[in-house]
This record gives C-alpha cells, sequence and structure tokens, in this order.
C-alpha cells in the first residue's frame, strides 16, 4: 500500500529524524507513539504529502486515498453541518456544479439543431453516466445516515457548524473521512476533545476498517483498545514492533534487556581475547597466534543498545494559602447561549481539598462551568468563593493564548513578577525548557510543548483550588503520568475536566456528571462513576488485560552445541574462580614475604607449598586459554 523507505527531515540544523523505513499494509492499525517534539505529527504531514522531507522516498498505489484528520480542525464559516459533511464528495459537487452549468444553457438556448448543442446533449449524458458511478444520488442519504449514527439528531443537520462545540466539530470531520472510503486514514489525536461516549464510538470503527490506520494518540487506553502494531519515535530513529501499546512496552523493555546481557556476554569475550593477546605477545612462538587474535577482535560488530530518552518534567503544585472549608458554593446557576441552554439552576458546592471531575458528552456544559468557577463567564444565579480561595485556571485552549511570536523564556518572563522573575529559567528547566530550548519561538513549538509551556506559566501565579480543562490534550504519555503523580500529590482542592478514563482513574473522589442542562454527583472515582451508570460496553473498555510474552526463540545452534556451550562456560567460570583464589593466595605470601621474610621461609615445607601454587596456577591457566579458545571457534 504505502512504502516508506530511509525518510528524513531537520529543522534549524537538527534532524528530526534520519533514515527511516517502514511499510503499511491494509489491515494495518498502527499507534504512532512518541515525546511531544519527536517527530509524530510531522511524519503523518509527510505521509499525506502536505510536508516534503529532506531526503528518501514514498511509494504507494496509484489509486491510493488518504484521509488526513488533523489535531486543529478549520471549518469554514457559515456552512451547515450537512453543509461541511458534503465537502467528503468534491468529485460529486463538482459534477453537480457542471451538470447545473449544462442545464442552464439547455434551457436558455433555442438552436436545437446546432452542432454545440448537440455537444451539450453528449455531456450532459457522460457527466449523469459518472455522476451515478460516484454515487451521487445516494451520498445524501448516507451522509444524514454516518451523521445519525455519531449522535447528530436530524434538527442538526441545519445549524451552523459555528454553534458546535469542538467535539461535536471533530465528529463531523470523521464523517467525512469514513464518507470518503480512503485507503489510509491519518489521525492525528483524534480523541482530543471527544467525550467518552464518542470515543467508544471511534474505537469500535477503527476495529472494523479494512484499510490502514496510522494514529497519533497519548491515549493509552485507546491506543490498546484499537491498534494492532506500534511505532514509537524516540531520538530520531523508529522501533516497529507488532503489538499494541502495552504490550509493545514489554517487548521494547525485553529487547533492551537481551542487549544489555548481549552486550556484558560480549565485553567478557572481549576482554578474555584481550588477556590472550597480550599473553601471547610475550611468547615468539605464539605471535602469529596474537596477530590472528587481533585480527579477529577488530571485525567484532560491537553491540549498542538502544538510547531511551527517559528526560521527562518535574512538576510541583505548592498550596498558597488555606482556604476555608467550603471553596465554592453555587445556587441556580444557569446559562444559555441565545436560545440554546447549556445550564439550568445548577446547585453545587464544593469542599476544601476534595478532588473532582467533571464527565459527560461535549456540549453538555462542563467546560462552561468551568468558565463560570474563574469568572470567565456571565451566568445567572449565585455564586460564591469560599474564604481565601485562590485559583488556578488551566483552559481546554490554553495552549491557543501563547503569542507565536515570542519565545519561550520572553513568554515566562512577561508574565511572571517581581519575587518570581528570577526563577524563569529554573521553572522552565523543570518542564523541560532547557538552554536553547528556551529560545524557540512559540510558533514552532508542537502541542505538547505548547500545553507544557502553558502549565510552566501556571507556577508564575499562588492557588490553593486549581481548575483544569482537558490539560492532557498534547501531552506524551510520559508528561501525563508526571501531570496525574503531581496532581495525586496536590494538598489543595482540584476540578478536572477530562475525557481521559486512564488518567481519570485513582485521581479524583467525586465525580459529576453533565446531562439534560445539569448534573448529577457520583461519590467514587471514574471507574465507580461507570459501575453506577452500568454501562457495559464503557466497563470492558476498562478491565485490564495481563499481558505475557512468550520469549523469541533462541536460536541457531543444535542441542548438542548449546550443551557443549553451557558445560564450556561453566568450565571457565569454575577455573577463573580457582584462578582469583590461588592469585589471592600467592599475593598474601609475596606481601608476607616482604615483610617478615625469616619467619616465613623458616616454616616446614613452605618452599615446596609456594611452588605447588604457582605450578596450580600454571595449569589453570593453561586450562584457561584452552576453554576460551574452544569457546571461540564454538561460537564462530
Amino acid at each position: 500500500m504505502l512504502n516508506i523507505h530511509n525518510l528524513s527531515i531537520s529543522f534549524q540544523g537538527e534532524y528530526l529524524f534520519e533514515d527511516i523505513t517502514f511499510k503499511l499494509v491494509p489491515g494495518d492499525r498502527v499507534g504512532l507513539i512518541g515525546k511531544n517534539g519527536a517527530g509524530k505529527s510531522t511524519m503523518l504531514k509527510i505521509l499525506s504529502k502536505e510536508l516534503e522531507p529532506d531526503t528518501g522516498q514514498i511509494a504507494g498505489d496509484k489509486e491510493l486515498k488518504i484521509g488526513f484528520l488533523k489535531q486543529d480542525i478549520d471549518f469554514v464559516l457559515g456552512r451547515t453541518v450537512l453543509e461541511e459533511s458534503y465537502q467528503a464528495f468534491t468529485e460529486i459537487k463538482a459534477l453537480e456544479k457542471q451538470l447545473a452549468e449544462i442545464n442552464t444553457q439547455l434551457a436558455e438556448r433555442t438552436d436545437y439543431d446546432s452542432e454545440s448543442y448537440n455537444q451539450l446533449m453528449i455531456d450532459l449524458n457522460d457527466f449523469q453516466h459518472q455522476y451515478e458511478i460516484l454515487g451521487g444520488y445516494n451520498y445524501q442519504g448516507e451522509t444524514e445516515k454516518i451523521l445519525q449514527g455519531l449522535g447528530f439528531k436530524r434538527e442538526d443537520f441545519d445549524k451552523l457548524t459555528d454553534t458546535f462545540s469542538g467535539g461535536w466539530r471533530m465528529r463531523i470531520e470523521l464523517a467525512k473521512l469514513l464518507l470518503q472510503n480512503n485507503d489510509l486514514l491519518l489521525l492525528d489525536e483524534p480523541t482530543n476533545h471527544l467525550d467518552i461516549e464518542s470515543i467508544i464510538w471511534l474505537e469500535g470503527f477503527l476495529k472494523n476498517y479494512s484499510g490502514a490506520v496510522a494514529i497519533v494518540s497519548h491515549d493509552k487506553m485507546f491506543l490498546d483498545n484499537v491498534t494492532n502494531r506500534t511505532i514509537e519515535i524516540s531520538l530520531g530513529r523508529i522501533y516497529d514492533y507488532p503489538k499494541p501499546y502495552s504490550k509493545y512496552l514489554v517487548l521494547r523493555e525485553e529487547l533492551r534487556e537481551q542487549q544489555l546481557a548481549s552486550q556484558k556476554n560480549q565485553q567478557k569475550q572481549i576482554e578474555q581475547t584481550e588477556k590472550l593477546i597480550e599473553k601471547f605477545r610475550a611468547k615468539a612462538s605464539k605471535a602469529t597466534m596474537a596477530q590472528s587474535l587481533i585480527k579477529k577482535l577488530d571485525k567484532i560488530d560491537r553491540i549498542e543498545v538502544d538510547e531511551d530518552d527517559n528526560s521527562v518534567m518535574t512538576l510541583n503544585f505548592p498550596i498558597s494559602v488555606t482556604p476555608g472549608k467550603v471553596v465554592v458554593e453555587a445556587e441556580g446557576v444557569s446559562k444559555s447561549y441565545g436560545k440554546k441552554t447549556v445550564l439550568s439552576k445548577v446547585d453545587l458546592m464544593i469542599e476544601r481539598d476534595i478532588k473532582t471531575a467533571f464527565v459527560g458528552q461535549n456540549g453538555q456544559g462542563k467546560s462552561t462551568l468551568a468558565k463560570i468557577l474563574v469568572g470567565d463567564l456571565d451566568y445567572e444565579g449565585e455564586l460564591k468563593l469560599g474564604h481565601n480561595v485562590q485559583i488556578g485556571y488551566f483552559a481546554q485552549n490554553q495552549a491557543e493564548y501563547l503569542d507565536g511570536s515570542k519565545t519561550v523564556l520572553d513568554t515566562m518572563i512577561d508574565a511572571a513578577n517581581e519575587t518570581n522573575r528570577s526563577k524563569v529559567r529554573d521553572i522552565l528547566g523543570s518542564f523541560l525548557f532547557r538552554g536553547d530550548e528556551a529560545e524557540k519561538y512559540v510558533r514552532v513549538l508542537s502541542g505538547g510543548e505548547r500545553n507544557r509551556l502553558a502549565l510552566a506559566k501556571l507556577m508564575l501565579q499562588p492557588f490553593n483550588v486549581l481548575v483544569m480543562d482537558e490539560p492532557t490534550n498534547h501531552l506524551d504519555i510520559k508528561s501525563k503520568n508526571v501531570l496525574k503523580d503531581a496532581l495525586q500529590r496536590f494538598e489543595g482542592t482540584l476540578i478536572l475536566v477530562s475525557h481521559d478514563r486512564d488518567f481519570l482513574q485513582g485521581l479524583t473522589q467525586t465525580v459529576y456528571e453533565f446531562k439534560d442542562n445539569n448534573i448529577k454527583e457520583y461519590l467514587g472515582d471514574i471507574d465507580f462513576y461507570l459501575e453506577q451508570r452500568n454501562v457495559e460496553n464503557l466497563r470492558e473498555v476498562e478491565k485490564r488485560t495481563v499481558i505475557k510474552e512468550t520469549p523469541k526463540e533462541k536460536n541457531k545452534q543444535s542441542y548438542e552445541d548449546q550443551k557443549k556451550l553451557k558445560s564450556l562456560n561453566n568450565k571457565l567460570s569454575n577455573t577463573e574462580s580457582k584462578i582469583n583464589q590461588l592469585e589471592k593466595e600467592i599475593k598474601e605470601i609475596d606481601v608476607e614475604l616482604a615483610t617478615n621474610y625469616d619467619e616465613v621461609v623458616s616454616r616446614p615445607d613452605f618452599f615446596d607449598s609456594y611452588q605447588a601454587k604457582k605450578k596450580d596456577l600454571e595449569a589453570l591457566m593453561a586450562s584457561w586459554e584452552e576453554i576460551t579458545l574452544a569457546l571461540m571457534e564454538l561460537e564462530d
């Protein structure tokens, strides 16, 4: 389907990845993973031919159709849901325009016997035939069916897309991709802004998709449920395994352990060979053997252990001052956008140090209530903040408020005050913006890097109540784990809007479900909420699988050779142990001779015993040489 060979791309003189080779075939559901800034989104842009690589080739089937879902959807304002969905049918819409033009001319002209009029009739027949083949008489019905399957109601079809939240717009874009019958889907963070029910639907669709799919995602559970292959981009190279994410991690660690063990064994063999070389060099009769061993040593392909990029941000949320027992109290809070009511007479009380999750379908008012709590939106009803409450707020689109024309460092300095301006460099360093990274312009940062910068800015203000709206969007898996750990340690009050099931597990004590303009309280974490809701398919998603991988078969020696190799290694180990013991005993005697010669030599049979030890050592060394040479011959 698609072959990628020796692909390389660099930015500002540094390679993002170099000489990468892999291929995609029908049925592949690839999870493309890696740290923020590793090059995942760049890879998708190259595969979609939106971006040209520096070097390398991409070869695909001639008729290959590629659909690309980007992180940020850019809709044209003024289109309805149906009109936007119809953008999936570019060929059909072009034919409709041509048919309309021909029909207009036929209606206006009266030169029925002319050659040009006759040509119009021929063109009309040809275009109608093409229109039928492309499904022009069925696409409107198909579009309505898909939209309804994605949760849209018929009354939504004629509403403008700009009246919908980001999650619902994502569904429209997914509908367009589904209607296009693409051979390859490239999905960049498809679960960002999707509620849990939408993610479940998307999982089901992708599991049954017949083409190939390449997904950039930091949602571990989503990757495990959907993918059958994982490609990690790390430090400019890729690791490609035919397993979903969690199983890939196990195999990756096994590979690293095998490499370390092999490297250790090889180093031992090299040291043994070097000892032999030094010993043989001193003997003229064995000089040829020494040269042979030197050549053999030079030819050894040294085993390298894959580097692992373990750099992660460090994050702690300190409390400013202790607030009163009740931090937020709302009575009869309502909010409407024009004629659309989002919240209706909501009552809410949140006490100090409680961690709370807001969940529910997109468009049900989660972000709206969060904005009301932090004072960003007007509302009806009453809302009181407790004594000494200081709120820190991370907005869902926080990264969009960053100025692309500023550097990372300038962004922080401008947000700092006199008391913490001197700490800006230290804060940036803890968020992995070290050295030259702090001089990067915001416009060149990846989505995850922008989120990290927004989190760093949050550290410049004092707070004891933290309101976070979808903070994990764009963050890589390691950064998400660091953020979750920091929130678990946070001793203040947390209000968290999130769709990430794995992130929410065990993090909050209370869940508020937003539905039908109101909220319902569940006293437990996300697992408890899902159990109470009796949503069986969600519970299936939450189940964990114990991962056991069968080690790869060791190879390629016969059973007899393996037995012999094991026996020789045991002999070598025993011989080395005896040599070490004898060398230690002889050294102790030599020290005694040097310090107390007369007394030592006066002992009965001293010289016989001393010489016997030296002869035993020579015999053991000769045996060690024979065993080592036999091992080398067997391993060749």
